[in-house]
């Protein structure tokens, strides 16, 4: 802290020293000033924010459409897509819409929310529990984390000798269709 001056003498200061005189509050009695390299504090403040950025994560809701009639392997179809949606780490939000007189028979759709809600069971918890909107129910679902690290314990991904394939094996074989 150098103390009160005028505007010529602390612009000179900051030349002898080579670096730049920044006004950091200008409404204060006197205004306040700093001495400092400004090039290089843009760029280290361009790197916090970049290092800030890079360390959230994006939550990402996917969505599941359900019908009170969805037959059994259509339902287990969809089911298997949220496990793989939250195994990702992706919330999923199971919306069930009834169309004419299936909003007479509320109970069926609920029946088939609580199927939904039981067969993720394993990897998600219940955020919002099941709720109606106008003409459709929801429920979100978010994955657990405690729960994601038991199943992945128990259900080690297993490598399959065609997923080990290298680029060049695939580039290979695609030269040999073409010479058909």
């Amino acid at each position: 802290m150098l103390g009160v001056m005028t505007v010529p003498e602390a612009i000179r200061i900051a030349e002898e020293k080579g670096l730049d005189l920044l006004e950091i509050a200008p409404t204060a009695t006197p205004p306040t000033c700093k001495i400092m390299d400004y090039g290089k504090w843009k760029y280290e403040n361009k790197k916090k924010q970049a290092a800030s950025r890079k360390k959230q994560t994006v939550i990402v809701i996917k969505e599941i459409q359900l019908r009170p009639r969805t037959d059994i392997h259509d339902f287990e179809t969809k089911m298997k897509h949220a496990r793989s949606f939250l195994l990702e780490g992706d919330k999923v939000k199971i919306n069930m819409r009834f169309l004419g007189r299936e909003l007479a028979h509320q109970e069926f759709g609920m029946e088939l929310m609580r199927k939904a809600i039981a067969f993720v069971d394993d990897l998600a918890m219940v955020e919002t529990t099941p709720r109606f909107e106008g003409k459709q129910m929801y429920t979100l679902l978010a994955p657990d984390p405690a729960k994601i690290k038991e199943y992945e314990k128990k259900h080690p991904k297993k490598v399959t000798p065609g997923d080990a394939k290298s680029k060049k094996d695939e580039d290979d074989g695609d030269e040999a269709d073409d010479q058909e």
